[in-house]
């Protein structure tokens, strides 16, 4: 890379009922005739293996411990609907959880195949430089409220998990879509109560169909792979890129 970094590709494959080997494949396959190549991975290793989520539970259970002991944690006994976007990247309309379970006081006390909430500090602002769209303002309570560390099924959430990973890999740069922008406030809190760095943020915009409808899988658009079958080129896609200037998925960079 131009800056001396290294690209790093992470399997995020949290949820087991939808990351199976060959989605894996597939995605070096077509991450790789688009034109990109990684330092560290799945396929190649490197100083911070392993690379995929599912092997490296034992972290964020350490980091989940940590929360708990400083008293950030309250267990949840809400609905599987209401957690069904913990183990997913979380976007906008996640919603605000109403504080159905938080407790008046703090708790710090383990309970058995429990639902995790951090409890978020009410009021407080979160601001970072994103790179791309500037200063950024979240206020925790009003923006985003008490979310989803860790589930009863014994799964870390997609927010744990990336800050946990992030610092571990040594993470300095995430580019990824504007959607996560207020996910990257809870995320800075995360490492805050860990007490680990966040990396720099570069938020683009998303890719979007002739609607206007942003790609994404839950809509059932156009994979690389079908537009591959479809006989569109590299070049094609990375025109869109530059036309556009926005980019759908998600990279880390460690300089």
């Amino acid at each position: 890379m131009a800056a001396g970094g290294a690209l790093v590709l992470r399997d995020e494959d949290l949820d087991p009922a939808r990351s199976q080997p060959h989605f894996r494949q597939a995605i070096m396959e077509d991450l790789s005739w688009l034109g990109l190549s990684w330092q560290e991975g799945p396929d190649v290793g490197g100083p911070f293996a392993p690379y995929t989520q599912s092997q490296r539970h034992p972290l964020y259970r350490e980091a989940w411990r940590r929360l708990l002991d400083g008293g950030w944690l309250y267990p949840c006994r809400c609905s599987r609907k209401d957690l069904a976007l913990a183990i997913q990247a979380p976007h906008d309309d996640e919603g605000i959880y109403p504080g159905t379970c938080r407790p008046t006081t703090v708790q710090g006390k383990e309970e058995a195949r429990a639902n995790w909430r951090f409890r978020v500090p009410d009021g407080e602002t979160v601001e970072f430089e994103d790179l791309h769209f500037g200063p950024q303002r979240f206020v925790a309570g009003q923006d985003f409220g008490d979310f989803l560390v860790w589930r009863r099924d014994d799964l870390p959430s997609y927010q744990l998990a990336v800050v946990v990973d992030d610092a571990a890999m040594r993470i300095t740069e995430v580019v990824r879509g504007a959607d996560l922008l207020k996910s990257t406030a809870r995320q800075i809190l995360l490492a805050r109560a860990l007490g680990v760095p966040s990396p720099a943020w570069y938020h683009c915009e998303l890719l979007r169909d002739e609607e206007g409808q942003r790609l994404a899988k839950r809509h059932d658009v156009l994979s690389l792979r079908t537009l591959r079958e479809q006989g569109k080129q590299p070049s094609d896609l990375l025109a869109d890129f530059h036309t556009t200037g926005s980019f759908s998925s998600a990279l880390d960079v460690r300089q």
